[in-house]
């Protein structure tokens, strides 16, 4: 009989992203396979077209999980994984019932590196291959390739017709810088993202990317820049970014959701990381990356990033200047 496999990851972009490699490594080796995701309904296009994928379930943020659950315990599964690891999650798993299966989060070691600026704790491995923990019983292992995201024909028609309509493109290239982060410890300066622009102008077309909650820092960025800069922000749903993302040359960005965006359509990245550090597994997995990072005692101080910098000065990331972030972009990693 093809395995019955149920797969909770209600969140975030990064995470739901850096978990397609499981997902093309099960389907590739259970061709047969039921395979059905639970997603949180709001973050669901990024494995909407995802062709590994027999089913979506979807989950509205603050609705019961009971009823979610009944859904669930229909169908007979073989293997459950739970690739949260959060309260939620647990709560789910109790409600489905059966035998549920989930991953190494290494809390006490991601403690032991923040503690130890790094030093004690080991390397945490990748987050997209310590997700085939769960898998284990599947006997599926990574395959050494990027993450993927598959976007709809919708999605290619609005990112062509942005580009036309701005006129980007047409004479140079197109490059794409992502100045948001759900944290304020994981946000360049506003001010070095107008730097920024303002030396990528004369060789570059640059388009802002973002949520509507960046579009006053896009707006004060474009008026940095000019007329070759262009906001996107609020603009385009989660699908409609990636396609502008294949559509450039390369993407600065901050340790976020867009980063891995970019590099699951094959888009280089430039990765300006400030609290997190390579050991805790989200730097950018297998794409053509390059991560902008300074040495300091104080990181790393969180892995997902916080309020405020907890010394006062956030020079993890104010010391990574835009002459630095240009120069990366205008050679990006092959």
């Amino acid at each position: 009989m093809a395995p019955r496999i149920l797969v909770v990851r209600f969140s975030s972009i990064g995470d739901l992203v850096l978990l397609t490699p499981l997902l093309r490594a099960i389907r590739a080796r259970h061709p047969q396979a039921e395979l059905t995701v639970v997603v949180r309904e709001d973050l669901a296009d990024i494995l909407r077209h995802n062709p590994r994928l027999t089913r979506l379930v979807t989950w509205r943020k603050g609705t019961p999980l009971a009823e979610l659950a009944r859904t669930l315990r229909a169908t007979p599964w073989t293997h459950r994984l739970d690739l949260h690891g959060s309260l939620r999650s647990l709560a789910l798993r109790r409600l489905v019932g059966g035998r549920w299966t989930t991953y190494p989060k290494h809390r006490v070691r991601r403690a032991m590196l923040i503690r130890s600026g790094g030093r004690y704790g080991g390397d945490l491995g990748p987050v997209a291959e310590r997700y085939f923990a769960a898998a284990a019983p599947l006997e599926v292992a990574p395959d050494g390739l990027p993450a993927e995201l598959f976007t709809g024909r919708e999605d290619e028609t609005a990112a062509e017709r942005f580009l036309a309509e701005h006129r980007l493109g047409h004479d140079r290239g197109i490059v794409a810088i992502a100045p948001g982060a759900a944290h304020f410890t994981k946000r360049w300066p506003v001010e070095h993202w107008e730097a920024l622009v303002r030396r990528l102008r004369g060789a570059r077309d640059v388009v802002v990317l973002g949520g509507p909650a960046e579009r006053e820092a896009a707006d004060a960025i474009v008026a940095a820049g000019g007329d070759r800069v262009v906001s996107a922000a609020g603009q385009f749903s989660l699908l409609g970014t990636a396609a502008l993302l294949k559509r450039v040359q390369v993407l600065a960005a901050g340790d976020t959701g867009v980063l891995h965006m970019a590099s699951a359509v094959g888009t280089p990245v430039v990765g300006l990381y400030g609290p997190g550090i390579r050991q805790f597994g989200f730097f950018p997995y297998r794409g053509r990356a390059v991560v902008l990072e300074q040495p300091l005692a104080c990181r790393p101080c969180s892995p997902h990033g916080g309020p405020r910098c907890p010394e006062g000065h956030h020079r993890c990331l104010r010391d990574t200047l835009p002459e630095a972030v240009a120069a990366a972009m205008l050679t990006p990693p092959r």
